[in-house]
């Protein structure tokens, strides 16, 4: 009985002390809490991207650090239209079109084998740079410009996911965003290009969703992971899943910019 009734009180005091707290987190938000979501871009950041940073080829390595041959599309879920197109590739014809960097795009990019660096190009602009293919992909924060995108890199449009917590007060106030947001990248509008070298096809449908996730272990090692979906219903059956990562660098060692190749 007595065990019992111990029970009963501490589970008393524990919804006494929710109630009070859920109770406090109105006033909490009326003394200083921002009335809104915390604001976007730079001032926001959930972590720093920023820096150079190398790709990390733990997955898919024949698929990707190789061009696999025509009809090998394994794990890539084409539609029955997709590969048709995709059993169409001609490196020599991309090359004669001026498009060999159709493997370069905002879909393709991370899983080329690259360095990229990332930069703040303004308060509301993340840009990211990579030394393969040479591209220059815009991040913004906000409403995108409407004449941009019909490009290799498309147009892409970022925001700050932040884990829930229990008070407002804690959203951006003070030190700064709470720690373990994303960033979380739409892209669109983008160019047809390819999903691997060997002409796996994506449209100008498609719709790119990535999280970008940065991890610090104790040896000093950072890891940005990226997390991929891809949407096409003009050529692929379902959504495409890709998780690649890099390796933050101290320095721009390595650092190798090369034009895009159709081979």
């Amino acid at each position: 009985m007595r065990s019992e009734h111990r029970r009963h009180s501490r589970l008393l005091v524990s919804v006494g002390v929710w109630a009070v707290l859920v109770g406090a987190a109105p006033l909490l938000a009326q003394r200083g809490a921002p009335a809104g979501p915390p604001p976007t871009g730079r001032a926001a950041a959930g972590f720093d991207p920023t820096g150079y940073w190398v790709s990390v080829v733990t997955e898919d390595w024949r698929f990707r650090i190789h061009t696999p041959p025509k009809g090998d599309y394994e794990g890539i879920p084409l539609s029955p239209a997709g590969k048709a197109k995709a059993d169409m590739w001609d490196p020599a014809k991309d090359e004669a079109a001026g498009e060999q960097c159709r493997a370069y795009g905002a879909a393709g990019i991370m899983r080329i084998p690259t360095r990229l660096h990332i930069t703040w190009q303004d308060d509301r602009t993340l840009k990211i740079e990579t030394d393969a293919g040479m591209q220059s992909r815009l991040i913004h924060f906000g409403a995108a410009p409407d004449a941009e995108g019909g490009d290799w890199q498309g147009v892409s449009v970022g925001t700050w996911e932040y884990p829930k917590t229990l008070f407002p007060l804690f959203l951006g106030r003070g030190g700064g965003p709470p720690p373990g947001a994303a960033l979380k990248v739409v892209t669109t509008r983008m160019k047809p290009g390819y999903l691997q070298k060997n002409g796996a096809p994506y449209g100008p449908n498609a719709v790119l969703t990535e999280y970008f996730d940065r991890f610090d272990v104790p040896d000093g090692l950072s890891v940005l992971l990226v997390k991929q979906e891809l949407v096409d219903p003009d050529n692929l059956s379902t959504p495409y899943w890709v998780s690649p990562h890099f390796k933050k660098q101290s320095d721009a060692s390595g650092w190798n910019p090369t034009p895009c190749s159709a081979r």
